[in-house]
């Protein structure tokens, strides 16, 4: 949490994401405030657009794939290369760690109030979207271990991407892989979800 809070940085004010400081002068504070507040919030907008979209998309795809899919022979998309395949999944993402799913249901549930959290100081387009990915795909996932067999807070996951040679994952699995792919790639160049650049 407290490296979180460090990326984000501790200021709560536009001035955190590059806006020029407030002037003595009423209106020419009015004005940045004008400017600055929307785009902020547009970006938690955002945010949570996308974590929707892919929550959407992962919920959609398990209710066909359970109703149509499962306790059937596996339906071949590009030959043996690409399957689905549905099974279930008690570990974390593609298939690890089947023994820790009360951990794994904890970890997402932190993920998820760790970025609603810190959404409000994001003033960063590409952060919002990779943030709202990795929300979107731990709310999926978490859904699944909350209300599927066997039990709460235990429940396996629906898999059933499978490609060959790899382990069989979902659409929430994509979705936080994507994300976090994004923040490295966004942690690489020195972008800050604050807006701020640095060079280390």
């Amino acid at each position: 949490m407290a490296e979180a809070e460090r990326i984000i940085g501790t200021p709560d004010i536009p001035e955190a994401a590059g806006a020029e400081p407030e002037q003595s002068d009423g209106k020419s504070a009015g004005a940045g405030a004008g400017t600055e507040r929307p785009k902020g919030r547009r970006r938690i907008a955002v945010l949570f657009a996308v974590a929707a979209l892919a929550y959407a998309l992962d919920l959609v795809s398990k209710l066909i794939v359970v109703a149509k899919l499962e306790h059937h022979a596996p339906i071949e998309i590009i030959g043996d290369w690409l399957k689905f395949d549905a099974i279930r999944n008690a570990g974390a993402a593609f298939g690890v760690g089947e023994a820790f799913t009360v951990i794994f249901t904890v970890i997402a549930a932190t993920v998820i109030v760790v970025i609603a959290r810190l959404a409000r100081k994001l003033y960063s387009l590409p952060w919002a979207i990779a943030l709202g990915l990795l929300l979107g795909g731990a709310l999926g996932n978490l859904t699944d271990r909350i209300f599927r067999s066997p039990g709460v807070f235990e429940g396996a996951v629906v898999d059933f991407i499978a490609p060959k040679h790899f382990a069989v994952f979902n659409l929430a699995d994509s979705a936080i892989v994507c994300g976090g792919i994004l923040i490295v790639l966004l942690s690489f160049r020195g972008l800050d979800p604050d807006g701020t650049v640095h060079k280390d």
